[in-house]
């Protein structure tokens, strides 16, 4: 998923790679819930039920849209456990990712520009009105210590939530979306997951902020199903027909605290797959 693998995506340096790195299949999820998890703390990386699309994401500090390449991109899942070498840093995740991709799925990439339709998320006639997060809870500055990168996330016929750490998190269920501290730019990123288009941040707004949206059930519906879709789940034609029952009631709950979606294109940069083989080689 997308959104719980942006918090690794940063400026690399070139030339590192993990000290050591494993890679295997996902288990087969229990039941009808997937549960997915992002946890980097020292020189411990580990990443579990994603797919190749999302580690593709990361490498390149693109989102998910801005990957061209055949469908089993998004429904083959590993999981991978790293260790970073000695003196590495966070914001190196990226370019070890990409080098770990290219050596082990055997991975050829080219770059290019294509014109998307998008969303373009802005704020409304008369401002926004999202309640900002309590001070204590906005995105800490200064020099202190970071904490450990913990980032987890399930879903299933019953809603999706993703706990993104340090108070951030969100949550689709009950015919509402709920988010706790998150900036607009996550906000774009995460609603990009249900809707038919990505969505860019436009809005111009700094810090995090609390809402809630309420939809009606055929709209909640649908964009369980997308987000599902987006994640790289079959599913049979017959519910895949009622994403097309959707109505606009996003874009009401999103009036309601100022915002709104603007229909438009933009030119934006694409990876694009030439080669990348299912199975990776042996650890």
């Amino acid at each position: 998923m997308k959104f719980i693998l942006a918090t690794l995506a940063g400026i690399s340096l070139y030339g590192q790679a993990f000290e050591v790195a494993s890679i295997r299949p996902s288990a087969p999820p229990g039941g009808e819930r997937v549960d997915v998890g992002v946890h980097l703390d020292g020189s411990q990386l580990r990443c579990s039920q994603l797919g190749l699309k999302d580690y593709l994401t990361v490498a390149y500090r693109v989102k998910i849209y801005q990957i061209s390449g055949p469908d089993w991109i998004g429904s083959e899942k590993f999981d991978i456990s790293a260790k970073l070498p000695a003196g590495a840093k966070e914001d190196q995740v990226p370019e070890m990712m990409q080098a770990l991709l290219v050596e082990r799925f055997q991975l050829k990439i080219h770059r290019e520009k294509k014109d998307f339709p998008v969303y373009a998320l802005t704020v409304a006639k008369g401002g926004l009105k999202a309640a900002p997060a309590p001070k204590d809870a906005q995105p800490e500055t200064g020099e202190a210590p970071k904490p450990a990168v913990n980032v987890t996330g399930g879903g299933g016929p019953r809603g999706v939530n993703i706990n993104l750490g340090n108070g951030s998190s969100f949550s689709l269920a009950d015919d509402k979306f709920v988010a706790r501290k998150l900036t607009m730019a996550q906000l774009a990123d995460t609603l990009a997951r249900f809707e038919d288009r990505p969505v860019v941040d436009m809005t111009g707004a700094e810090g995090a902020y609390d809402l809630e949206l309420a939809f009606t059930p055929e709209d909640y519906r649908a964009m369980l199903i997308r987000s599902a879709v987006a994640a790289g789940v079959t599913l049979p034609p017959e519910a895949l027909k009622l994403m097309e029952a959707s109505g606009d009631s996003l874009i009401t709950a999103l009036e309601k605290v100022g915002l709104k979606l603007e229909p438009r294109k933009a030119p934006l940069d694409v990876v694009v797959i030439d080669h990348m083989s299912k199975t990776p080689t042996e650890n």
